[in-house]
């Protein structure tokens, strides 16, 4: 997959080194439930769990590398989560190098998401999350059309202690209508 400025591939076992080096960023590390990995071992078996999930039969998880297309860096992970087919609904996710903060990455990560999932995978619903005091992925997530639906009280097992979660909802005819050519 592309966007304007990014290449979007399924994890590789070539990913190894540039995903350990950034699960191992502490600022990274402050909004995610998974921790900072002891081993690149650990992060290795991380790695061929996602891509094994790619080669199901259903699949019911897509994990992306995330590259510039000017010059191929690394500069993060995102993906897909999809529920029962029956629901047709879906949950984004995205992680970032920080050095890749602020320029908009974030943005169109998650609109080239729900242009996959709502247009190519025909979902009907687009669920999404974050720590309430990641002001920075709530602005995101709001910026490309979710609607906070509620909080989740004491959901995020942070470093920092529990959390409460912003639970975010976009439904396929918000996408259609305001968002989909934004």
């Amino acid at each position: 997959m592309y966007s304007d400025r990014l290449i979007f591939r399924l994890l590789e076992s070539s990913d190894l080194d540039d995903l350990h080096t950034l699960n191992l960023i502490h600022e990274v590390d402050r909004f995610n439930t998974m921790g900072i990995p002891e081993s690149i071992e650990i992060t290795k078996k991380l790695l061929v769990e996602k891509i094994n999930d790619h080669n199901k039969e259903t699949i019911s998880k897509l994990t992306y590398s995330i590259r510039l297309k000017n010059s191929k860096d690394f500069i993060g992970i995102c993906g897909i989560l999809f529920g029962q087919p029956k629901y047709k609904k879906a949950e984004l996710w995205m992680k970032f190098n920080p050095a890749f903060w602020n320029q908009g990455y974030a943005t169109e990560t998650i609109t080239r998401l729900l242009k996959a999932c709502f247009e190519e995978h025909k979902l009907h619903r687009v669920e999404a999350g974050c720590a309430i005091e990641n002001h920075a992925s709530k602005k995101v997530l709001e910026k490309c059309g979710f609607v906070v639906e509620g909080i989740q009280r004491k959901n995020l097992p942070l470093k920092s202690g529990w959390s409460d979660n912003y639970e975010f909802g976009i439904l396929e005819d918000e996408w259609f209508e305001n968002y989909r050519d934004n």
